[in-house]
This record gives C-alpha cells, sequence and structure tokens, in this order.
C-alpha cells in the first residue's frame, strides 16, 4: 500500500530509485555518465538533503553551501540542456514517487521538481544566450 513521504529514509529511497533510473535512461542517462560523471556515492546524501529540506523542511542542504543553479549552468555549459532533457527528467521523477508514494508531501514534490525543472531550463537558456552574445 502507498503512503506519502514521511521520512528521510523515504527520501532516499526515492532518490536511489530515480537515479538508477536517470542514469541507465537512452535520453539523459549519458548527462549524468559522461559529462557530469556522478558518482552516486557522493551525491545522493547531498540530493537528499536537497529534497528533504524542500519536503521536509530539515534545512540541511543549506549547510552545503551549493547553488544548484551555477552546478546546471557549469553542466551545461559541457554539454547543453534542452527543454527535452528536463521534459524527460520530470518524467521520470513523477513516475517514480506515483510508484511508491501517495498524498500531500508526494504531490508536493512533484509541483516543486516542475517548478525547478522549468527554473533550471529558463536559466541555463538564459547563460547560453549570455554566452552567444559575449562570442560575438
Amino acid at each position: 500500500m502507498k503512503k506519502d513521504i514521511q521520512s528521510r529514509a523515504d527520501i532516499d529511497d526515492l532518490m536511489n530509485r530515480f537515479y538508477a533510473r536517470a542514469m541507465s535512461d537512452d535520453v539523459i542517462g549519458y548527462i549524468f555518465t559522461d559529462t557530469a560523471k556522478l558518482d552516486l556515492e557522493t551525491h545522493l546524501p547531498v540530493i537528499g538533503d536537497f529534497w528533504e529540506t524542500l519536503i521536509l523542511g530539515a534545512n540541511n542542504y543549506q549547510k552545503r553551501g551549493r547553488n544548484p543553479m551555477q552546478i546546471h549552468a557549469a553542466l551545461n555549459l559541457k554539454t547543453p540542456l534542452r527543454a527535452e532533457h528536463f521534459g524527460r527528467w520530470l518524467e521520470i521523477f513523477w513516475k517514480t514517487v506515483d510508484e511508491s508514494f501517495v498524498g500531500e508531501r508526494a504531490e508536493f514534490a512533484k509541483t516543486r521538481a516542475e517548478a525547478i525543472a522549468n527554473r533550471m531550463l529558463n536559466f541555463v537558456s538564459g547563460v547560453l544566450a549570455i554566452q552567444i552574445r559575449q562570442a560575438r
């Protein structure tokens, strides 16, 4: 029986399953494996803090001193991040949430993921436009 997201353990489970899918995905997998060369042992605690802060209000992510927009802007310099990448990321995220969770926090996680995907796309698109102008 599905339940709502209630704990860090739930978030860790969600992130483990999401990244297993995303990293092997035909559309976006290469971004994680070849471009970012993502080390899950290092990344999962960080991304767990991020989502725990958003969903459960834990405030763990701030201690990391990281800016997700800047991190994705740097990644965008290595390989262009496009709308279809963010769309696929979101599709995988939603599917992973829906498989195990139902409730207010699960819906909030999906809503936040959509807002994050849109904000990231707008940010990296703006960064790309600035780089093109500067190259002229």
